[in-house]
């Protein structure tokens, strides 16, 4: 497993400030960003070929969250920084390429709502986009009507979801031999 090289952290008047919507239009770059984020993040707790596996089978843009206007994206001068999403839709993890039926909506008086597809390009990890994502969807997850949010977690993600009080609920094994964590935290936030 060879050492990845980042490039030189971005200069403070080069900070990543734009959240916006994403659109169909970035996918290629969403692309772009999915495999620099798990390539980058990922070594020291998968190896390269559930990297790999993963890439092919489990992670890529869930275009149901962009139709659903619950998934966005953190703009640098240099391109995408960052990507993460909500859903009120009972898929818990996953690109479009893992998607082989009805997607349908979950109650939120019964269930939580979903955090879902989150990505950071690894020159900009732990800068904060993670939980700048996180506000923006638990908020509008809130105004929604949810109270409550699940989550299926990377191990690389599990620092993260932790500090911002989710609780593990289980360990399991997702497709590609991809060790990942179900997560679930309450909402206290009203709106």
């Amino acid at each position: 497993m060879g050492v990845r090289r980042c490039r030189a952290a971005p200069e403070p008047d080069r900070l990543a400030t734009v959240l916006r919507l994403a659109s169909l239009e970035d996918i290629p770059a969403l692309n772009r960003l999915i495999d620099r984020s798990v390539r980058g993040l990922s070594p020291g707790y998968y190896t390269p070929v559930q990297v790999d596996s993963a890439l092919r089978h489990v992670f890529g843009p869930d275009t149901q969250l962009i139709a659903d206007g619950t998934y966005f994206v953190i703009e640098s001068q240099d391109g995408l920084a960052a990507a993460g999403g909500w859903s009120k839709r009972r898929t818990l993890y996953g690109g479009d390429q893992m998607k082989s039926a009805d997607d349908p909506l979950l109650d939120p008086r019964h269930e939580p709502a979903r955090i879902r597809a989150f990505f950071v390009d690894p020159d900009w990890a732990r800068r904060g986009l993670g939980r700048q994502l996180y506000d923006h969807c638990s908020r509008q997850a809130s105004e929604a009507g949810f109270t409550g949010l699940e989550l299926m977690a990377t191990l690389p993600g599990v620092p993260l979801y932790r500090a911002l009080g989710f609780e593990e609920l289980e360990r399991v094994v997702a497709v590609g031999d991809l060790p990942v964590v179900r997560m679930r935290k309450v909402l206290s936030h009203k709106p």
